[in-house]
């Protein structure tokens, strides 16, 4: 397996102008703030946090929909940002793909699925008609599908179904990384595992690679290899999944994992972290998280913490490990 990273960012910035500041005057929303992160062929890094944190923002950002503010995305080796924006993302296009949260929002209730399905193979040529609707059905039948339903309509399946018909057009043409933005936060728990395990054979079955978004610790768990903790728009700690999970070491990331609901009596949970994330319209000096932070000190309220190495593989953005 190739080692070179297929998803390269750094110091990623992305804001937005936000009108209804102080006179009505346009104010900047700083979203999202230094962002470093790889992701290598065949693997799945988890981006967890609260919402509003930026998750979604940093996904569309990876495939293009977003044109960052500042920093550098590198996929496949050609860059996605700047000047060579329209090149790179001419070279790499067809080799990423986005599922989105909501599975009957993504798809045009007016379209047959086999359609949905084939429309990006059209829109790339190169396939007759016949080989077009012999690939849709190829691709519904791998995503555990009847290849009958392209001759029906989004309404006609269940949530999941119809997620499942979203993962086929993703895959239609034979991408190498795909964001998957919540994909399972309007399922069933029973479908969600479905849903994932589906992830995860495709996955192992055709090498691909995901920035997995989620909210969820214990879904992220399940498909994660790596996971990036985002806090109001910085990333506070990466780490490997089972490090993570058994050590945390930013104590944002410790917080959320003591906020997991788990059927043990004897567990001893942490307090509870109060307040709120903050503005991202005026967010606070310092480290962002020391309005919220049990261990504040006063250097956390002037100084910046840079996303260290704390151990091999382990990066966290907190003085505590300065």
């Amino acid at each position: 397996m190739a080692t070179d990273p297929i998803i390269e960012v750094r110091d990623l910035d992305m804001a937005f102008p936000v009108r209804g500041g102080q006179g009505g005057k346009t104010v900047i929303q700083q979203v999202l703030h230094k962002l470093n992160f790889d992701i290598a062929p065949g693997e799945t890094l988890g981006l967890v946090g609260e919402s509003g944190s930026g998750k979604s923002t940093a996904g569309r950002i990876l495939v293009g929909l977003y044109e960052p503010t500042g920093g550098s995305v590198k996929l496949f080796g050609q860059s996605i940002t700047g000047a060579q924006r329209r090149l790179g993302l001419a070279a790499v296009r067809s080799r990423l793909q986005f599922v989105f949260q909501d599975p009957h929002a993504a798809l045009n209730p007016r379209m047959r699925v086999g359609e949905s399905i084939a429309e990006p193979i059209a829109i790339a040529g190169g396939r007759t008609r016949r080989e077009r609707t012999d690939r849709v059905r190829e691709l519904l039948e791998m995503v555990g599908l009847p290849r009958d339903g392209a001759e029906r309509f989004p309404h006609e399946f269940s949530g999941g179904q119809r997620q499942r018909i979203v993962i086929a057009r993703a895959l239609a043409l034979q991408p190498g990384f795909i964001v998957c933005d919540e994909p399972v936060s309007a399922l069933d728990v029973s479908i969600q595992a479905q849903i994932v395990n589906l992830l995860m054979d495709l996955q192992q079955k055709f090498g691909l690679s995901y920035l997995f978004i989620a909210h969820d610790l214990a879904v992220v768990r399940a498909i994660a290899h790596r996971v990036a903790v985002l806090y109001a728009g910085s990333i506070v700690e990466i780490a490997p999944k089972d490090e993570l999970y058994s050590d945390p070491r930013h104590p944002y990331t410790r917080a959320l994992l003591d906020a997991v609901p788990r059927a043990d009596p004897e567990r001893v949970r942490g307090p509870v972290l109060g307040g709120e994330v903050p503005s991202l319209l005026a967010p606070p000096p310092g480290c962002r998280f020391h309005t919220r932070c049990p261990h504040v000190m006063p250097r956390c309220r002037i100084d910046i913490p840079e996303l260290r190495v704390t151990a091999p593989g382990r990066h966290v953005a907190c003085h505590l490990h300065a």
